[in-house]
């Protein structure tokens, strides 16, 4: 069914950051520039907060102020990764389902090979891959962004905590789920020396055929209204 969005109501403009905001994202883009370049050459767990301050010229505090933990100068993109899918469900198209809008935001990031679905670069995907600590704190954020998507799923269904209903937290689990699969298979592929343009075709396969499995279960599910 096509829809008339001409009527819609467009969302508002961001405002223009601040220049106090601007010198904020510069220090800390600054700092997880320097860090980054620090793990490359020496690898993570050879370089440490005090030697990113000195490189930065910055002081040591600073950096624990932008980054609370060591392996989120790494893995910088988390804010994004976290929220992002949450993001895409609360803003899906009328007559669009949950399920519609992730494939649909999926397949525009696999062609634009956007960093934060994997699309790292060899030398950054084996910089964590051979690091435990940052596979855990990725793990960790692939465990907040299901918890974030089940969130919106129950807001955006009018779920309540005292409805003792699962659906939500179950179709976040599948929904989180495929993405966390998509991210993996990207992440070995970029670390086994694949370029990018080889693989963004074969996770653009793989994600139809992953998000025509849940088209069953879920092609109805969190559809909003036209």
């Amino acid at each position: 069914m096509l829809v008339d969005m001409s009527a819609q109501t467009l969302p508002p403009k961001a405002p223009t950051p601040g220049l106090r905001e601007r010198k904020k994202q510069q220090t800390r883009q600054n700092i997880s520039n320097v860090a980054t370049a620090l793990f490359l050459e020496r690898g993570f767990d050879n370089v440490t907060i005090a030697e990113i301050a000195a490189v930065a010229d910055v002081a040591k505090m600073t950096v624990t102020n932008y980054f609370p933990r060591k392996e989120d100068l790494v893995l910088d993109l988390q804010d994004e990764f976290v929220v992002g899918l949450g993001r895409t469900v609360r803003e899906r198209r009328p007559g669009e389902s949950a399920l519609a809008a992730l494939r649909r935001a999926y397949l525009a990031d696999a062609t634009a090979q956007n960093p934060v679905i994997g699309f790292s670069g060899p030398e950054f995907g084996r910089l964590i891959t051979g690091s435990p600590a940052l596979l855990t704190r990725l793990r960790e954020f692939h465990d907040e962004r299901e918890r974030a998507l089940a969130e919106t799923l129950a807001a955006e269904t009018g779920v309540t905590a005292a409805d003792d209903d699962i659906t939500p937290v179950t179709a976040a689990a599948l929904l989180a789920g495929v993405h966390r699969v998509l991210f993996e298979e990207t992440l070995r592929r970029t670390v086994s020396g694949e370029p990018n343009d080889t693989i963004a075709p074969a996770i653009i396969e793989y994600l139809t055929t992953a998000f025509d499995l849940l088209e069953p279960s879920l092609g109805y599910y969190a559809v909003r209204a036209a």
